[in-house]
């Protein structure tokens, strides 16, 4: 292992966590606000990364080993460090409920223990949404984006960080990748910030708003959450852009490139927007009586349907006190989540397809144990490894689902809370049901199962294996 190169990548996450004080500062003082909670973790940041960057490097070997750690050990830190301001300002004075919440906004979760958000400052409320903002995309990936690293560490990282069950690159140089990434991921959050002003939405809320949904994270700076603002074009806005932030960037790189065909027909794409309306119908159709016509049922369940499907987790109505049907499907949406490469979580949807299609495959050679057909998605087939990488993938994560479930539900609620809260956790969604749906708050839960909760959002948004391999006494020996 060497480990003073993965000091040297903690230190730049120092540094970046250190430069991300800066807007919180410049809204604080706009709106005259204290800032010493700020300067004080800009000031234990920029520490940490002169202390982190001090060992001289004996060689610059980098391998997926020193990758999965860095990832892993980079967010670990980062959440450590970036819970102060909360503690720091007293507005949560338990750094365990801070380390939860700024854990729910760099993992894009959204599951908030705050019961009165209007109350907390401007600058905090920023924080929060630009953690979001950040984590989105990924922290180390915003780092490739600004910082030169070598296509090796490069690689390394983007294999532990990027979602989904292969890396794709969408230029040969993978910085170069990235910043592709990140201006597409800018110009689409400016839209965003543009038509919600336009509806009536104040900038500061618009800004905070576009950063939540562009990370795909649901931070609101209403109680509320969007609903708040009871607003048909609102809702519409975002909604689509939800739903267009949990699509895979590569396809807005293949429309830049004009290759429609490709991209349009892209299995994954046409399978999430395909459950997306579906679901939507169902759940329409399901609770028309109380919408009083399909239509409006259709705005609400369209709506929560983008926000959980995509991990946002936006509310316009309590969907607590939706039928039993209703909340099944919005449980399922969650599981499975959105795009690969998108800043969405859950599941992935290519990953629900490659699951179906290796089923099927199986299917078939039970019937036909001559059959040697491979799986095939968007007409190439897939290796065995990524196939074999998948099956293990989504065992994990509910042999992970479960034991959390187990060990959360010694707080004493009932089931529903208990399974929705943790699989909202894993998938990176926010809102639970029952007290910790939209409308209530993760406080209700035990100093411990907020511990279990934070490590199960970092597992989900890191998908388990770079935190695994962080906890696996094989990869501390030597080689």
């Amino acid at each position: 292992m060497n480990y003073r190169i993965i000091s040297k990548v903690l230190g730049r996450v120092m540094a970046v966590l250190a430069a991300l004080m800066i807007p919180p500062i410049i809204a604080a003082l706009y709106y005259g606000e204290e800032i010493y909670y700020f300067v004080a973790t800009m000031a234990i940041s920029g520490a940490l990364a002169v202390l982190l960057s001090l060992p001289r490097l004996k060689y610059r070997d980098f391998y997926a080993r020193e990758g999965f750690v860095s990832v892993a050990l980079s967010w670990l830190l980062i959440s450590m460090v970036g819970a102060l301001p909360f503690v720091i300002a007293g507005e949560i004075p338990s750094y365990i409920d801070a380390f939860f919440e700024i854990v729910s906004g760099f993992t894009t979760t959204g599951a908030t223990i705050l019961t009165d958000i209007e109350a907390v400052s401007k600058g905090l409320l920023l924080w929060r949404s630009l953690s979001h903002w950040i984590g989105g995309m990924g922290v180390l990936v915003f780092i490739m984006a600004v910082v030169p690293l070598s296509e090796e560490r490069s690689m390394h990282i983007m294999r532990a960080e990027v979602p989904g069950p292969v890396v794709g690159k969408l230029v040969p140089r993978i910085r170069l990748s990235s910043a592709i990434t990140y201006l597409m991921y800018i110009a689409l959050t400016v839209i965003l910030i543009i038509l919600l002003c336009a509806g009536g939405m104040p900038f500061f809320d618009s800004l905070n708003h576009a950063m939540a949904t562009a990370g795909t994270g649901g931070f609101s700076v209403k109680q509320l959450s969007i609903g708040y603002y009871d607003s048909v074009y609102i809702d519409v806005v975002t909604s689509i852009f939800m739903l267009l932030f949990g699509v895979n960037f590569s396809i807005y790189f293949l429309l830049l490139m004009k290759k429609f065909r490709a991209a349009l027909l892209d299995s994954e794409f046409l399978g999430y927007f395909g459950i997306a309306l579906g679901v939507s119908v169902l759940i329409a159709l399901d609770i028309i009586d109380e919408y009083g016509g399909f239509w409006n049922a259709f705005r609400y369940s369209l709506f929560q349907v983008s926000s959980l499907m995509t991990t946002t987790g936006f509310a316009t109505a309590d969907f607590t006190l939706w039928p039993a049907f209703s909340k099944s499907l919005l449980i399922i949406v969650m599981l499975i989540g959105a795009s690969a490469g998108s800043t969405g979580g859950g599941l992935k949807v290519s990953r629900v397809i490659i699951f179906f299609k290796t089923a099927s495959q199986e299917i078939g050679k039970m019937l036909n144990p001559r059959r040697t057909a491979s799986v095939r998605v968007n007409g190439r087939a897939l290796a065995t490894t990524t196939i074999r990488n998948t099956l293990v993938f989504i065992s994990l994560y509910f042999l992970i689902t479960l034991v959390l479930v187990v060990l959360v539900s010694l707080d004493g609620y009932d089931f529903e809370t208990t399974f929705a809260s943790v699989v909202s956790c894993m998938s990176n969604v926010g809102p639970g049901l029952g007290p910790a749906g939209p409308m209530g708050s993760f406080d209700i839960f035990s100093d411990l199962s907020k511990v279990l909760l934070s490590f199960g959002m970092l597992i989900g948004r890191l998908e388990i294996f770079p935190i695994l391999i962080l906890f696996s006494p094989a990869t501390w020996r030597k080689r």
